[in-house]
């Protein structure tokens, strides 16, 4: 059964009174125009209903990331992450936005066996949901699965330099591409993923100026997480940027330190009740005079 219908009587994730049109994977990709994007691509994480409600108006893309394992979940990697948890999310995601084109990642272990394997996980994940694209990781090695899920109508976005799912075999989360062999070699995952039809790719944690040249040489957008401004779009973990979080990787803006705001505003809330001054009249129901 779909994960994705909703009884709006008994929710607050009501449908926008906004009327409008998604945005759509050839739109998207079609901002790139002879190796150029003028208008970037805006992108960030969502993993439940209300926060894609926010962020909705502002974003061309969502992200229901597997960066939930450790937002959400507390996990101490992505590679726990499940099906079954990116369906449940994605799907909440779909609900809450009405603009934003919604992808959904692929965990660990859902797609890298054959390309029938994905094929399988990422039709479970559109149906479940109602989103648009999904994300899988690798270069090279996944073109064959990219080719195969983009010639069954399944659209993809990319995803080399640093991939998380493969941390155990990485070393860590440090940048990559630091040396003219492995630059060389996430250069050639972007070209094949992009050859294979991947519509967009994301570069993360790679060194400015090969993320600056990757951007040059694909004909799909890319979208930089760590990477360079240059790339046609940028992603952030929302959570990080609002500063929900005491640490924050390098490659992070805090635009907001919400951890700071919610802690006062808890703090206000336990004092008034401990002393009694919540609730007021306005609170509480009394019979009418």
């Amino acid at each position: 059964m779909s994960t994705f219908t909703l009884d709006t009587a008994t929710s607050r994730a009501t449908p926008s009174p906004v009327p409008g049109k998604r945005m759509t994977v050839p739109g998207l990709k079609g901002r790139k125009v002879d190796g150029t994007t003028e208008q970037p691509i805006v992108m960030l994480t969502a993993y439940t209903m209300r926060t894609a409600q926010l962020l909705d108006p502002h974003c061309d893309l969502l992200l229901v990331g597997d960066s939930l394992g450790q937002v959400i979940y507390g996990l101490p990697s992505t590679v726990p992450v499940t099906l079954e948890m990116m369906c449940a999310h994605g799907a909440a995601v779909v609900r809450g936005s009405w603009h934003a084109l919604v992808a959904v990642d692929m965990p660990f272990g859902s797609y890298e066996a054959s390309p029938e394997q994905a094929f399988a996980s990422a039709a479970r994940v559109m149906k479940e949901t109602g989103c648009a694209a999904v994300k899988l990781e690798g270069g090279e090695a996944m073109a064959p699965t990219i080719r195969f899920l983009a010639e069954r109508g399944i659209p993809v976005i990319a995803h080399v330099g640093l991939t998380p799912q493969a941390v155990n075999a990485l070393g860590g989360y440090g940048a990559r591409g630091r040396s003219e062999a492995e630059a060389a070699k996430i250069l050639r995952d972007a070209q094949a993923v992009a050859e294979a039809g991947a519509f967009a790719v994301v570069l993360e944690g790679v060194m400015e100026d090969l993320a600056t040249d990757i951007t040059r040489k694909v004909a799909i957008p890319t979208i930089g997480i760590g990477a360079s401004a240059q790339c046609d779009g940028q992603v952030l973990v929302t959570e990080d940027m609002l500063g929900l979080f005491e640490r924050t990787p390098r490659f992070v803006k805090r635009y907001d330190d919400l951890a700071t705001r919610i802690g006062e505003a808890v703090a206000t809330y336990a004092g008034e009740v401990r002393d009694r001054s919540f609730p007021t009249a306005d609170q509480t129901y009394r019979p009418k005079s």
